[in-house]
């Protein structure tokens, strides 16, 4: 049988996982909502 705390103490995460999440998190994304409002902006300043 498992015993489930000491496969938990082994664990140890993907540096794959970690890579992807400062990837994800240290990217400036932009999605629609922030495009349409610097569209606005433009037209509005010129």
């Amino acid at each position: 049988m498992l015993d489930f705390e000491k496969e938990l103490e082994k664990f140890k995460p993907s540096l794959e996982v970690d890579q992807a999440e400062e990837a994800i998190y240290h990217n400036d994304l932009s999605d629609v909502t922030d495009i349409v409002k610097d569209l606005v902006e433009e037209i509005k300043n010129k």
